[in-house]
């Protein structure tokens, strides 16, 4: 009963939809108590990679025995993956507690929060009342203008990536959503900052310089064993520190590195955390969703968000080192660059089943694969579906290698079904 309790109370605004700004997420954690202010955090921005690199971070801190929080978004099943302790979900009834009073705290003689903020403002709530050590804190949307933005003093910024994802709010250039990414950077505070396009980086070195942030440039580690198949892990090796690398694809190797140079600019602060336990961290990380192996109807199938084209290709890149051709599944919101993530993953003889994402903006499955026949026009075969389920089923039946991509909301469909298997 908590899960839809909690569903109908943040339901009630969602109405407000996205609106980027810090006035009214500053004036309802003020009238909290400001709980943001009673947490140490990390603050993690950027295209891709966001969501590993936290779920690092939180894997390590809590190896070295802190109490971590973690806020993260969007969740694949329900609300309260976006808010751990520990790397364990809040209680369904805790969060409800904790909306219940954040609701509570609104002024209805000012404008009304959005969704998120009111989400943001729980997380930051608990952690408070929690008392945690540390929290890792992932934006949602940007940077500059994002809910999360409200500390002003974070232990170290971190942004991951740079590439062309929400647009639309965010600028239409790299530059652009530089910048605004950029925009979680703070006066005198370290940095550690992803490989990015040469054009982002450039405005992320003039707001480094402008606020004199002691900043790391990091280079992704290197496979010293590089897996050979499906389900195969490997020995990864970041300058002289060498280490078990749990998540799938290349693109953890750049990711794993930016949360190993994180440590260290906290090691730099005086918080305690041996080569052991970043290892023993690092080994421990899980990150549901992302070029991940799970099961429908007792066959194999590998399921990954893949939103945008920078993410697409790295799956592709994976996918590469598995049996060919692959059968696809696949359903992408409206608001997303179908192109360039049908040309990353498409490739002649591969089978295509496009389905909708059920309860968001879906593109039109008919459009898509009219687009996907254009840039691929040796697809060995190309059908939509109206329900996620009877794509699964076909995709099944198939011996080949099988993939579910295109929308974390799509993954969060599957593993609701998967569990009701």
């Amino acid at each position: 009963m908590s899960q839809v309790a909690i569903a109908n109370l943040l339901e009630t605004f969602e109405r407000f939809g996205i609106n980027l700004g810090l006035t009214r997420i500053t004036q309802l954690l003020a009238n909290l108590g400001h709980p943001e202010r009673q947490v140490p955090i990390l603050h993690v921005a950027g295209t891709n990679g966001k969501g590993s690199v936290c779920a690092y971070l939180s894997s390590i801190l809590a190896a070295a025995g802190y109490r971590v929080g973690r806020f993260t978004s969007p969740h694949l099943v329900d609300w309260t993956e976006r808010i751990c302790l520990n790397n364990q979900p809040i209680t369904s009834e805790r969060l409800l507690t904790v909306l219940e009073k954040v609701k509570a705290a609104i002024d209805p003689t000012q404008e009304t929060p959005t969704q998120f903020e009111v989400i943001t403002a729980a997380g930051f709530l608990y952690f408070a009342q929690e008392q945690v050590d540390i929290a890792v804190i992932e934006v949602g949307l940007g940077g500059r203008l994002d809910s999360t933005n409200v500390c002003d003093r974070p232990l170290v910024s971190v942004i991951t990536s740079i590439g062309m994802d929400h647009w639309q709010r965010l600028g239409n250039s790299l530059d652009k959503i530089a910048g605004e990414k950029a925009g979680i950077l703070k006066q005198d505070c370290p940095a550690v900052i992803g490989a990015v396009p040469e054009i982002a980086a450039k405005v992320i070195r003039e707001k480094i310089s402008e606020l004199n942030c002691p900043a790391t440039w990091i280079q992704p580690a290197q496979a010293i064993h590089p897996p050979s198949g499906e389900g195969q892990r490997r020995i990864a090796k970041y300058n002289d520190f060498e280490y078990f690398l749990p998540l799938l694809g290349d693109i953890q190797l750049h990711n794993s590195a930016i949360a190993i140079e994180t440590i260290y600019a906290l090691r730099k602060q005086g918080w305690q955390i041996s080569d052991q336990q970043l290892r023993d961290g690092i080994a421990k990380t899980r990150w549901a969703g992302r070029i991940e192996w799970h099961q429908w109807q007792g066959q194999k199938i590998l399921i990954d968000g893949a939103h945008n084209g920078v993410a697409a290709a790295e799956l592709r890149k994976y996918v590469d080192t598995l049996p060919q051709p692959v059968t696809w599944v696949m359903g992408m919101l409206s608001t997303k660059d179908h192109q360039n993530v049908l040309q990353a993953l498409l490739r002649d003889g591969d089978h295509l089943h496009l389905v909708p994402v059920g309860g968001h903006s879906s593109a039109d499955p008919q459009s898509l694969a009219m687009l996907a026949q254009v840039i691929c026009s040796a697809l060995a075969s190309c059908q939509t579906h109206e329900t996620l389920s009877e794509a699964l089923d076909q995709a099944i039946a198939t011996p080949h290698t099988r993939v579910l991509c295109g929308s974390l909301y799509l993954l969060g469909e599957f593993l609701s079904y998967a569990a009701k298997i």
